[in-house]
């Protein structure tokens, strides 16, 4: 580490790790890391295992149990801590206990720093054994996200949620999708009058309908959650103005030209001034003289104008 405290690599392994670190236009996968807290149950572990399921690859399961506390004083360095080590910017702790039993905390991370925790009370589960639709899906294809209710764009908190769930589940970015890899659907909707979550997923048939367009069915698989909002902690000021601040794209600007909502793309061009005296403009056949006219009129004409000359 260098006066400045930048960390300056002495390996072209340690130089290539840390420009894969390093910010870039588009974002890699976020990864996350499935944490098991000192005290947890059989519905908690269940939980964090279909989670990891869910995530794939991009997803790390620490087998051991850890004594973290994510909302307690000192919580929040160890993720840290454990997350730049891990290369993961996504957690999810599991915790019981009996002032807050069944307890699940989802958080991010921007930049290795904390950016914003949710706390649920898993309510009601059933794991993703308990359906036979998950036999057929691929649980690393990307799912399509469907929010039912006002409240996810009213509220502050359920806004929130909903932020959280995407960027938990949404998988690798891709250009395009082919149909047959839509292969999950994620249903959440939010009961009415209360902060209560429901987390569905169901698996999408494409059956034969006679036309071109198939038919298309849903069969839950699960894992199927009833979440209650707990506690909160939303991003510092400053840390969110960062981490909302868009990079400037490197393309070029094209010179006099701009966008008109009515014409679409407007050039402008230079015309330089003009002087219509010296300007070759276009002669009318009647000024000009015709070869095959006769010499009588034409030429006594022109015998004429030489004699008053």
């Amino acid at each position: 580490m260098s006066a400045t405290g930048i960390i300056q690599p002495k390996t072209r392994r340690g130089r290539r790790l840390l420009e894969s670190r390093a910010p870039k236009l588009i974002e890699d996968t976020r990864r996350s890391m499935i944490i098991s807290g000192h005290k947890v149950n059989q519905t908690i572990k269940d939980v964090l295992t279909d989670l990891h399921k869910l995530k794939g690859v991009d997803s790390l399961r620490m087998s051991r149990k850890n004594d973290v506390l994510p909302f307690e004083a000192g919580g929040d360095v160890w993720l840290e801590s454990h997350g730049s080590r891990a290369n993961c910017s996504l957690f999810a702790v599991g915790t019981h206990s009996k002032k807050r039993p069944n307890n699940l905390v989802l958080g991010r991370l921007y930049d290795f720093r904390m950016y914003d925790m949710i706390e649920f009370g898993v309510k009601g589960f059933a794991p993703i054994q308990a359906f036979s639709g998950a036999r057929s899906s691929q649980l690393g294809n990307k799912p399509a996200f469907v929010f039912a209710g006002d409240g996810f764009e009213s509220d502050a908190v359920l806004r929130r949620v909903k932020s959280m769930l995407l960027d938990f589940f949404r998988g690798r970015q891709v250009d395009a999708l082919n149909l047959k890899g839509l292969d999950r659907v994620v249903f959440v909707t939010c009961l009415p009058g209360s902060k209560t979550i429901v987390f569905r997923q169901y698996s999408v048939k494409l059956k034969r309908s006679g036309t071109k367009v198939p038919r298309v069915e849903l069969e839950i698989m699960g894992p199927s959650l009833d979440l209650e909002v707990r506690r909160t902690r939303e991003p510092a000021a400053d840390l969110e103005k960062e981490a909302m601040k868009q990079p400037k794209l490197t393309r070029t600007k094209e010179k006099n030209v701009a966008t008109d909502a009515l014409e679409g793309r407007v050039g402008r061009i230079y015309m330089p001034p003009q002087n219509i005296d010296t300007i070759a403009l276009h002669k009318s056949k009647g000024l000009k003289k015709r070869k095959d006219a006769p010499e009588g009129a034409g030429g006594a004409e022109a015998n004429g104008q030489k004699k008053r000359a």
